[in-house]
């Protein structure tokens, strides 16, 4: 039974982490926390960075069939990236679970509060400055995304976005589509997309530090029937992405930070 419910929290996960690009881990982190009181930090991050790949893998796939994603910007956001997240699985190991939750729900807090407060970013639409990284993204269906954003800037918050999602697990989406969206001015479903794709890479250097270290060996079957059901949520996911504005795309993160947020903080587990 048990096999039956990690699947269907698998596929559910998937599917709204593809919807919103942040892959799931935010949500799957408490879930397993609350399933497996025992396991430490490291094992339950293993098993949702595991999945957070899978499902960002298969959301890539997904996005990348709607032209959506920004390769460009994606490699190099991956490259700085990449080493935060391997900072950040090493150090999760150092956590015990009340430090580790603590460090999360706060995390969490804030980025949905900053969200809630400010939903939209306002600026004039198909834009590009002088001085700035340029990009005309042509979707599948014809729609046309121009914006500009600073690269350093981007790169910096990639390392920083990575360290965090490898260390509590989460992956990054859950803080990159905000900082894609409010920080550099990509368009909301461009950025979900672009997300996605990051996230892609970023996880699977942050598993890696998990396997080497023996941590990933405990969840190794957990993960495997949670990737499974991601695997399969995400291309509904990206689907569904069709009929949700870009809007209501920020909301929905919002919401689901905030509310894993106070289950983290005020009934500990």
């Amino acid at each position: 039974m048990i096999w039956v419910l990690l699947g269907v929290i698998g596929l559910i996960v998937g599917a709204f982490g593809t919807l919103i690009g942040a892959a799931g881990g935010f949500l799957l982190v408490p879930i397993l926390l609350f399933l497996y009181p025992r396991a430490s930090p490291a094992t339950i991050t293993s098993i949702t960075l595991t999945v957070a790949f899978f499902n960002a893998l298969s959301g890539s796939i997904a996005y990348g069939r709607l032209k959506r994603i920004d390769y460009r910007s994606g490699l190099m956001f991956s490259l700085a990236g990449v080493p935060g997240a391997v900072i950040g699985a090493s150090i999760t190991s150092m956590l015990n679970r009340n430090v580790f939750q603590i460090i999360f729900g706060i995390t969490l807090v804030i980025v949905a509060v900053y969200l809630l407060v400010k939903p939209e970013r306002h600026q004039t639409a198909d834009i590009t400055r002088i001085g700035q990284t340029n990009r005309t993204i042509t979707h599948r269906d014809g729609t046309v995304s121009t914006y500009s954003f600073s690269l350093l800037t981007g790169i910096a918050i990639a390392f920083g976005v990575g360290f965090i999602g490898g260390l509590l697990g989460i992956g990054g989406g859950i803080l990159h589509v905000p900082a894609l969206t409010q920080v550099l001015g990509f368009p909301a479903h461009v950025a979900t997309a672009t997300s996605q794709f990051v996230v892609a890479i970023t996880t699977l250097s942050a598993v890696t530090v998990h396997i080497v270290s023996g941590a990933f060996t405990e969840g190794i079957r957990r993960a495997a029937v949670l990737s499974v059901g991601a695997i399969i949520g995400a291309q509904f996911g990206a689907r569904l992405s069709h009929n949700v504005s870009e809007a209501w795309i920020v909301r929905l993160l919002a919401i689901g930070l905030a509310l894993v947020a106070i289950r983290l903080l005020i009934a500990p587990f």
